[in-house]
């Protein structure tokens, strides 16, 4: 079975359609797989998944992971399916979730490979904000200048938590200090060559500094290359509507949620796929 696909943006996001009944077949996942690596973010428009249908695709597509469990918003019902909420009924840190209205990459802090690949379900949607943006990281990288990648090429970039939670709170306590900093803190080239060729940037918020560099001329450059990442031709924003399905290869992507209101009811509901890549 073909997928019907119509791509968004010149270089990343295709919307697939496809029978729900069909997902899981091996032609459409096959197919879905081979056009992640192609597109970056496939959208899914209404396709309405249940959180079993959720975890049966995740399944189909590679090997679940649950990275948060440490975080509000884990659901006991399926506890590798994680609640992206503002609700404070469900959620009384929301800075995890506020931490996301910057771009990044997920997992980049953690001792196993960076997820390959995010599913997420909206279930509940704003009526103001909230749209999720996407950035490719290869096609920032491949059209650099050629001077650009030759700079680039043996720098090294400090990533940690705590560079991603100091643009969300202002005067963070002892306790939040302590909990940001639970994580390793991980060393990573600024350009990502992967096993089939291809090469990436490795940038976002928690990008800290850049070995060797003055913190002021590091991060500087990491600002430069986040903003000529997400320049159109290489960025795609979802408007949501309740139902829609989004998978993203987060390790060739950035993502950044637009802000909403923590009443706003905004729920998407989110699977892992993990990463069998590690970056060096």
């Amino acid at each position: 079975m073909s997928l019907d696909v119509k791509h968004l943006k010149p270089q990343i996001g295709s919307a697939v359609s496809v029978a729900k009944s069909a997902l899981l077949q091996d032609e459409v996942i096959h197919g879905i797989l081979d056009l992640l690596e192609q597109r970056g973010v496939l959208v899914f428009p209404r396709i309405g998944l249940s959180d079993a249908e959720q975890l049966a695709l995740t399944d189909r597509l590679g090997t679940r992971v649950n990275y948060t469990r440490r975080v509000p918003g884990g659901n006991e019902a399926e506890p590798d399916v994680y609640r992206i909420t503002l609700d404070p009924k469900l959620n009384p840190q929301p800075e995890y979730v506020q931490g996301t209205f910057f771009w990044h990459m997920d997992g980049l802090n953690s001792d196993v490979p960076p997820p390959k690949a995010t599913v997420l379900s909206a279930r509940r949607v704003s009526s103001r904000g909230g749209q999720t943006e996407f950035a490719s990281t290869y096609a920032a990288y491949e059209y650099l200048a050629a001077e650009d990648k030759r700079e680039l090429a043996e720098l090294k970039v400090v990533h940690m938590l705590l560079s991603s939670m100091r643009r969300v709170v202002q005067d963070p306590t002892a306790e939040e200090l302590e909990r940001w900093s639970i994580p390793p803190v991980k060393t990573h080239p600024l350009v990502w060559q992967r096993q089939t060729g291809r090469k990436s940037l490795i940038i976002g918020s928690s990008a800290d500094h850049v070995v060797g560099m003055p913190y002021a001329d590091g991060r500087a450059l990491l600002t430069r290359l986040v903003e000529w990442a997400a320049q159109p031709d290489f960025s795609y924003t979802h408007q949501w509507q309740e139902g829609d399905l989004v998978i993203w290869d987060n390790t060739g992507t950035l993502h950044r949620v637009r802000p909403y209101a923590r009443d706003s009811g905004r729920t998407m509901h989110r699977t892992t796929i993990a990463g069998s890549e590690a970056v060096n």
